[in-house]
């Protein structure tokens, strides 16, 4: 959504005489005479200001403050186009150029998300904010300093129970769905992670260890937000994730990150945008040698060319994902990347050979992912739905039906809106042959089940 121009803001400092690096450095100096410590604005950041961009509270009482002494007379955040309270619609949507304006910006986002302030709920998928969020995270050197000077230390069991709820919630989330655990993740970030942001004290190492556990947290919840098809909000949270990944130049979680990204932009019909995303990942892959991440990159660079009807480049993408999974060391790599496993990576392929229209592959890759970790209850109702639709393409309706049966059984038992449309999606498959005895037993099997 493009920004209107503060012009109010653009007026007031030439009537002041401000230059935009003065003005930046006066408010620096005010925030810390507030005791508001953590201020590091600069004049690229008056220059995004005047452009439509309304800094994180406290900041515009603080510039009122600082222009009311200059002129003379009272001014108030609205006359600096920075109205008390208001939200910019496009919050999350941008990476940002700074570590303190991505903390200012990723708090305000779970705050307006807890608040369910509807413009987040309503938000739709744009394909600008993801591509300039990839080319930030590309290009931006690394942060260098992600500190923080409040008032409570921030030590290693703050950063260890972040991680801590990050697994459980992830558990929780593969087993359930989406639907029954992000209010909570979302309200954990707000009440328990913004205050180690905002007003905790640490240093260069342990801030980039917390960068690192926030973007892993923040990641999960715009997974979730994936999950109940929530696309807009989900974006923000996976652009917001990035953001602090590069806080923590973590290059692997950046990866992993993009990657998900990926998987988002070809479940919705984008996958040129899918492309773009998965070779960005394959970069980060490369830049710390993690051969698994790699494999995904490639895998879900292989999904959007099937997508995109290119058998040949398809083809190509999953050998090259093969080769990159037959080098990883699982025991070297990070733990949120545990996950993705032969079984995983087989489901990868039955979805390029689903999409690309090949059966009889969709089915040996698809029975190659059933064994899979009992854990991933949503994953597995996925493949089962993959495996069936195989089947059901190469004319084995009995057993497609049996397998679906299956499926569906699964998904009554989870609140994800994916999961409810790959049930949406094979019933549709199955239509043609609804006057057949396999089909009509399996309708009337199912007809109770709820979300099915």
């Amino acid at each position: 959504m493009k920004r209107v121009p503060n012009r109010l803001l653009q007026r007031l400092i030439a009537e002041a005489g401000f230059s935009h690096k003065g003005l930046a450095r006066r408010l620096n100096d005010l925030g810390t005479a507030r005791g508001i410590g953590n201020l590091r604005y600069d004049h690229s950041s008056v220059l995004r200001w005047i452009g439509g961009q309304r800094p994180r509270d406290p900041v515009p009482d603080l510039l009122a403050e600082i222009f009311a002494q200059r002129l003379g007379r009272h001014v108030g955040s609205g006359d600096l186009g920075m109205p008390a309270g208001a939200i910019p619609l496009d919050l999350g949507q941008e990476f940002t150029h700074t570590w303190h304006e991505g903390i200012a910006t990723v708090t305000a986002l779970w705050r307006a998300d807890v608040e369910r302030r509807k413009f987040l709920l309503d938000s739709t998928f744009t394909i600008g904010a993801g591509s300039a969020g990839a080319v930030r995270w590309l290009t931006l050197p690394p942060e260098a300093h992600p500190t923080g000077v409040g008032v409570h230390r921030v030590g290693t069991s703050d950063i260890a129970a972040i991680r801590e709820v990050t697994r459980s919630f992830g558990e929780l989330d593969n087993r359930f769905g989406g639907g029954r655990v992000r209010a909570a993740v979302v309200k954990y970030l707000d009440t328990a992670v913004t205050p180690l942001l905002n007003d905790g004290s640490y240093g260069d190492a342990t801030g980039r260890e917390l960068a690192s556990a926030c973007a892993e947290l923040t990641r999960l919840a715009g997974w979730m937000a994936y999950d109940l098809e929530q696309h807009g909000l989900a974006q923000r949270y996976m652009l917001q994730a990035l953001s602090l990944a590069r806080g923590a130049g973590d290059h692997g979680l950046g990866g992993e990150i993009l990657a998900g990204m990926s998987h988002q932009a070809v479940y919705i019909g984008q996958p040129a945008h899918a492309l773009d995303l998965a070779r960005a990942s394959a970069l980060s892959a490369r830049r710390v040698g993690l051969h698994t991440l790699l494999a995904e990159a490639h895998a879900l660079e292989a999904h959007a060319l099937a997508a995109l009807g290119d058998p040949a480049a398809c083809s190509s993408a999953l050998h090259l994902a093969e080769l990159a999974f037959d080098r990883r060391k699982p025991d070297d790599e990070p733990e949120w990347l545990r996950y993705f496993d032969e079984a995983y990576l087989a489901a990868k392929f039955a979805h390029c050979f689903r999409d690309l229209g090949d059966g009889a592959h969709a089915v040996q890759h698809a029975r190659r992912s059933l064994d899979m970790d009992s854990r991933y209850v949503r994953g597995r109702m996925f493949n089962l739905s993959l495996l069936s639709g195989g089947l059901l393409r190469c004319g084995e309706l009995e057993e497609a039906c049996a397998v679906a049966a299956e499926a569906f059984e699964l998904a009554a038992e989870l609140q994800s809106a994916r999961t409810r449309t790959y049930v949406a999606d094979l019933r549709r498959r199955l239509q043609p042959y609804e006057g057949e005895t396999p089909v009509r037993l399996l309708n009337e099997r199912t007809a109770e089940l709820t979300s099915v």
